[in-house]
């Protein structure tokens, strides 16, 4: 999410399913356009209510559902393989929450949902109970952003105003509860020189072992790859590009995908052997993305969330077009 592209710009960060529909309205127009390069984007499904502005998305490894949450007020939909429209999973205020926007669904069956102040809140999916909750420190300012969850069941979570990763382990979230996060590897005196009031860390990824965090910073429009057994922090050398803007992550067979929100960009990305750096290889820019936020892989294409901030949401003034929706995006 993002407050003001100008001052502050931050907003977050498979599997196999299937998501098709029918491309509703003039969003469908506009996406139906977008084929430049090969790439075609439409729209994958849509989402209930006014003045959504979904943020995140997660798929579920067991089922293939997809989850999306609202920035505006903390609602998460869940769409099922082959629906084209979304069901509220968790409805807006769920257990006091005001936003939703990192999200993500781990091989256990339950589902991770960050609130941008306030922390993340753990759910089983069976009965969409709270199992736990990591609230934010009470130090200085913290808006944590998105997650990911290594081969081993551990949650590493970014925060876009203290340049720090916290942890949550396997066993943190067993004893149930409310806890606090606790910061892993601190990122201080690695970013690039930024404003005081610039976001930063964004969008956070894996490799297959869970022996490498990736993530960038979205106002640097940097990469770093953060070693977890060491904490050692290294900036990934980027060839052919930058990662301005730098939102959701998505890492599959040594290719990364970033949305790149403000610019309305997706591009792809392939990593050397060692992780130390990345070439552009493919970037895609079109207003049909309609500020893409996060995304996530599945049968070949990507799925998009449009966030459309910049309509009357965080990041400027105007009317959005409703229903919001989350493309879907083949060719990059």
């Amino acid at each position: 999410m993002s407050r003001s592209i100008h001052r502050r710009t931050f907003l977050t960060g498979a599997t196999a399913v299937a998501f098709t529909a029918a491309l509703p309205a003039t969003a469908a127009r506009a996406a139906d356009a977008a084929r430049a390069g090969g790439v075609r984007v439409g729209t994958a499904f849509t989402l209930p209510g006014e003045r959504v502005y979904p943020e995140g998305i997660a798929l579920d490894p067991r089922t293939g559902a997809a989850y999306v949450g609202s920035y505006a007020n903390g609602a998460v939909y869940r769409a099922v393989p082959g629906s084209r429209a979304t069901e509220v999973f968790l409805p807006a205020g769920a257990d006091g929450r005001n936003t939703a926007n990192g999200l993500k669904v781990d091989r256990a069956g339950r589902l991770w949902v960050i609130d941008s102040t306030a922390g993340v809140d753990v759910y089983d999916l069976r009965d969409r109970s709270l199992i736990a909750r990591f609230t934010v420190p009470a130090d200085g300012p913290h808006l944590v952003n998105d997650l990911v969850i290594t081969a081993d069941g551990t949650a590493y979570v970014t925060d876009s105003l203290t340049p720090v990763i916290y942890r949550v382990t396997p066993a943190d979230v067993a004893r149930g509860g409310l806890a606090t996060l606790v910061p892993r590897h601190d990122l201080s005196g690695i970013l690039a020189p930024h404003p005081s009031d610039a976001f930063t860390l964004n969008g956070i990824v894996a490799d297959p072992a869970g022996r490498h965090l990736y993530v960038v910073d979205m106002t640097g429009g940097d990469l770093y790859r953060v070693t977890v057994a060491t904490g050692a922090v290294r900036r990934v050398t980027l060839i052919g590009g930058d990662l301005t803007h730098g939102d959701g992550l998505e890492l599959a067979h040594g290719r990364l995908w970033a949305a790149q929100n403000a610019s309305n960009t997706l591009s792809r990305w392939r990593l050397s052997a060692d992780g130390a750096s990345a070439r552009l290889e493919r970037r895609f820019t079109d207003s049909a993305l309609q500020v893409p936020t996060t995304l996530v892989r599945a049968h070949g294409r990507l799925l998009v969330v449009r966030s459309q901030f910049d309509k009357g949401g965080p990041m400027g003034p105007g009317v959005p077009e409703e229903p919001f929706t989350v493309a879907w995006v083949d060719g990059i």
